[in-house]
């Protein structure tokens, strides 16, 4: 493979056939571990306030819970800690201006579950005391004007009252009406910023009129070495099996969906790439060929079979592909690390672009790379055949 051909022209064509396939699986290293860092990016909003699992009604909007269910739960080892959560669809009001959103009325347990601290952009989160207070996105805020500690511009929640009469019906007041005092701001997304306004339980269930044990759902944050499959396992024998439990999968399945199309979407797009880019190897191979037909017609005088001169330049295109593979993953990951540690390229001013250097991209660039220069290196090699040597 190193020595130099007496032509120069197949020096040069071996050169750039390497130099491609070099820069082929550097580029796709390189994409793949910008998308695998732009996934954890996107999912770490989601994480922060998503809970590791989250109990709803298998049938209608709620449930009621015991003391003895609770004292279960609290019993569960892998339980770090749990949350009781009402949550429905309320009209927001301030000023003449209103947005339709979702009251989520947590107890004190809440910050213990969800990260709430790390996504407060103004404010502070409600005090587990105060009644009548409530933490809202900032898409809210915008929309409605809300600043937080204004007494003076105190939030509408409302809601229409339970029951099977029409709200256009002769009754006087079809809602349910609270004011509440905006303690804090959260931001994370653009779609959650704009969907939950958060209160106490208390306040939420007598605004929809709920028993004391009467709750949406309950979220739960767990060990991280926990086994998440026994864990639902002992929380549904806890409720006979007559709730809906998900993991944080489960509540973000669309996200999921979308992230993983996307990432099998650019990985066939840069294979595709390379696919062209190796036929650089066939190009190669066969000049190669060309240039040393005396020489195969040599060894086949002295008894060396067609299946052997095959072989040499298989071997030889396998050589140039795994190679060049391998040096393009190396330069892959020293660009990756230089981005994880010195922060080269930027998104904006102030946010890095997100990377991140795992060991599954080397094996999955590797493999790709090595599956291709095999066929690569077949395709080329099918050109050696007897009459061939003969004529040479």
């Amino acid at each position: 493979m190193l020595s130099k051909s007496s032509q120069n022209a197949i020096n040069i064509i071996n050169i750039v056939t390497s130099v491609v396939v070099v820069i082929g699986a550097l580029a796709l290293f390189i994409v793949l571990s910008g998308f695998a860092g732009l996934k954890t990016f996107s999912l770490s909003f989601s994480n922060d306030f998503d809970p590791d699992i989250k109990i709803e009604a298998a049938t209608g909007k709620s449930f009621h819970v015991s003391a003895q269910q609770l004292k279960e739960l609290q019993e569960i080892p892998e339980i770090v800690s749990f949350s009781q959560v009402v949550e429905e669809r309320v009209v927001l009001g301030l000023k003449n201006k209103h947005h339709i959103a979702n009251i989520k009325g947590v107890d004190q347990y809440f910050r213990k579950v969800n990260a709430m601290d790390s996504i407060m952009f103004v404010g502070n989160w409600m005090d587990p005391n105060e009644y009548d207070s409530a933490v809202v996105g900032i898409g809210i805020s915008r929309l409605l004007g809300l600043i937080a500690g204004d007494y003076s511009g105190l939030l509408e929640i409302i809601v229409p009252k339970p029951g099977t009469k029409s709200i256009t019906s002769s009754s006087k007041n079809p809602y349910e009406k609270i004011k509440v005092i905006t303690r804090g701001v959260y931001r994370i997304n653009e779609d959650l910023d704009d969907k939950y306004v958060f209160t106490n339980l208390e306040l939420a269930q007598e605004l929809l009129e709920f028993e004391v044990n009467q709750i949406t759902n309950i979220e739960f944050d767990l060990l991280p070495e926990s086994d998440e499959v026994a864990v639902k396992e002992k929380i549904s024998s806890v409720f006979n099996d007559e709730v809906i439990i998900k993991n944080r999968i489960e509540l973000n399945d669309a996200l999921y969906k979308m992230l993983n199309t996307e990432n099998l979407a650019i990985y066939l797009i840069f294979t595709l790439v390379l696919i062209l880019a190796l036929f650089n190897v066939v190009g190669a191979i066969v000049m190669m060929i060309l240039d040393k037909r005396s020489n195969m017609k040599t060894l086949f005088s002295m008894g060396t079979t067609v299946k052997d001169i095959k072989r040499i330049f298989f071997y030889q295109g396998i050589i140039i592909t795994t190679l060049g593979g391998l040096l393009g993953i190396i330069l892959g990951v020293i660009a990756v690390y230089l981005q994880l540690q010195f922060k080269i390229f930027y998104i904006t001013s102030t946010l890095p672009y997100p990377v991140e250097l795992e060991f599954m991209n080397c094996v999955t660039v590797f493999l790709t790379i090595t599956i291709l220069g095999i066929i690569a290196s077949y395709l080329a090699s099918k050109r050696i055949t007897k009459d061939f040597i003969a004529n040479s």
